[in-house]
């Protein structure tokens, strides 16, 4: 059953998308139109007939534009419930006409952020009407326009569902904008908090942008949410194939192209399964590189993400093909190879720019969250304590580096085996640091001989250090720490071992 058309609508919108087209076809509908500012001008000089806000309130615009809507005229036509016949006598008593549709989108904070692109009017406005949603419309989002006109013309007036849709979008609007404010004000270095990392306040702003085809399992459900008025690599990666992606697909490629960037300069490739590497190397070529990050662990390479720092080639799209895959990601693919790999229907083949780095790691728990600044990892060996009888040698050198890189993206405990800047043997998740380099050791198969060992915390008993010896390792690079340092240096000594220690953890849970 249709309802009589409403009679009013104020429109004042800083983005003007697709305004005139809204008001010329609530015009067409029987609508009066009420506007200020720089919107009544639009609309006027596109023929559209429209009253100032001024001269519905007899209080012209003051203080450079910062009084405009905020007047009893304008806000009792919005929040009077119709269902209220005190209200309706006020509105009466006065010669206040309602308002039953406002449309109103606010200043571009973010984009300019300062005290006068701090909008009062404009969210009054949007509250206000969102707040009496039983009796009146809100459009904040130019996207609703179309819908919105439609339903219009269809039943003479919005249902409940629409306005209660809107008006949830509408707060959400608000809450948004106050959270830019809130984040530039902790930004400014006045503020007394500007050094502190972790804000006396969080106020997260995040929208849904792309739903999963379920979570960890399939039981759940899961989507991706993007910090509002910002992007991502992943906004802007191409999907060139592949089945949907589900929680973990997302989850495990993002540790696979964020580990694949630390790796360094040359062609490097990363195998990842559960969030953890279980290959990385560098090659002379993409494909090399990525050949000898699978032969770490061609077992648990299976049903893995593969992410690599250059275009994939060719021949590296031939030895991928060979191996069930999740996803691979790279940025860019050579034409013939990108083809090679389509043909493969279930693989996700994506094409990215490079990832940017958070600033805070969150995690929930019962009742909120749980903050920290995030893991920087600092890999700069001059800043390293050489603390056994013998130095690195060169090649020692370079593999302990690629290794603390690798063990500092590998759930603790972890110790990782290098040669050649190839992993050959990771340990990762154990309660024990023992365990991790037995398995460790074990994996490696005796491809670790003459290589590195890093251990992503410091080696509490000797024994931990006696499995890298026993695969053959000669150089060990280690946080320190412990209380029984000098027993682990005496053994490095004992296995004729180098040992450097980076005075850094790198924890992973």
């Amino acid at each position: 059953m249709s309802v009589p058309t409403p009679r009013r609508a104020l429109l004042s919108v800083y983005d003007k998308t697709g305004i005139v087209d809204l008001g010329r076809s609530l015009v067409d509908l029987g609508w009066e139109l009420v506007s200020s500012g720089g919107t009544a001008s639009l609309l006027a000089a596109e023929g559209i007939a429209v009253t100032e806000v001024a001269e519905m309130t007899q209080a012209p615009e003051m203080l450079g534009g910062r009084v405009k809507t905020l007047h009893p005229v304008v806000h009792g036509g919005i929040l009077a419930d119709r269902s209220d016949p005190a209200h309706m006598h006020d509105l009466g008593e006065r010669g206040i006409t309602p308002i039953d549709l406002v449309v109103g989108n606010l200043y571009p904070f973010t984009s300019d952020p300062g005290i006068e692109l701090i909008d009062i009017g404009g969210p009054t406005m949007v509250r206000a009407a969102a707040k009496n949603h039983a009796h009146v419309g809100v459009l904040v989002d130019p996207a609703d326009y179309g819908p919105v006109v439609d339903e219009l013309r269809a039943d003479g007036w919005l249902g409940d569902a629409t306005r209660r849709r809107l008006a949830r979008a509408a707060f959400a609007h608000t809450a948004t904008y106050d959270a830019a404010i809130v984040s530039w004000f902790d930004a400014d270095p006045a503020s007394d908090h500007a050094d502190d990392p972790l804000k006396p306040s969080i106020h997260l702003a995040l929208e849904r942008v792309q739903d999963l085809r379920y979570g960890e399992n399939p039981h759940q459900v899961g989507a991706r949410y993007r910090a509002a008025g910002t992007t991502g690599w992943w906004d802007t990666a191409v999907v060139h194939g592949g089945k949907a992606m589900s929680y973990l697909n997302l989850f495990d490629t993002e540790a696979a192209w964020r580990l694949v960037h630390r790796l360094g300069e040359e062609p490097c490739a990363v195998v990842v399964k559960h969030a953890n590497p279980c290959g990385a190397a560098v090659g002379s070529d993409i494909a090399e590189a990525y050949m000898a990050a699978h032969e770490c662990d061609p077992v648990s390479a299976f049903g893995g993400i593969v992410a690599v720092n250059r275009p994939v080639t060719m021949a590296m799209a031939e030895a991928l093909s060979e191996v069930f895959t999740e996803v691979v990601v790279a940025p860019a693919y050579e034409p013939d190879a990108l083809v090679h790999l389509q043909a493969r229907q279930n693989l996700r083949i994506l094409e990215a720019d490079e990832p940017t780095w958070p600033e805070l790691d969150v995690r929930g728990i019962d009742g909120g969250l749980l903050v920290q600044t995030a893991d920087r990892l600092i890999a700069e060996p001059a800043t390293w304590q050489v603390v056994t009888d013998r130095e690195p040698t060169a090649p020692e050198w370079s593999d302990l580096e690629f290794a603390w890189r690798v063990a500092a993206r590998v759930n603790s405990n972890t110790i990782v085996l290098v040669k050649d800047r190839r992993a050959v043997g990771i340990g990762a998740g154990q309660q024990n640091r023992r365990d991790a380099g037995r398995i460790a050791a074990e994996k490696a198969a005796g491809r670790a001989v003459g290589g590195a060992c890093a251990s992503d915390a410091f080696f509490p008993f000797r024994d931990g250090l006696e499995a890298a010896a026993e695969a053959g390792a000669t150089a060990v690079v280690q946080p320190g720490g412990s209380i029984r340092d000098d027993e682990v240096i005496a053994a490095a000594n004992a296995h004729g071992m180098a040992m450097v220690l980076t005075g850094e953890r790198h924890f992973r849970h």
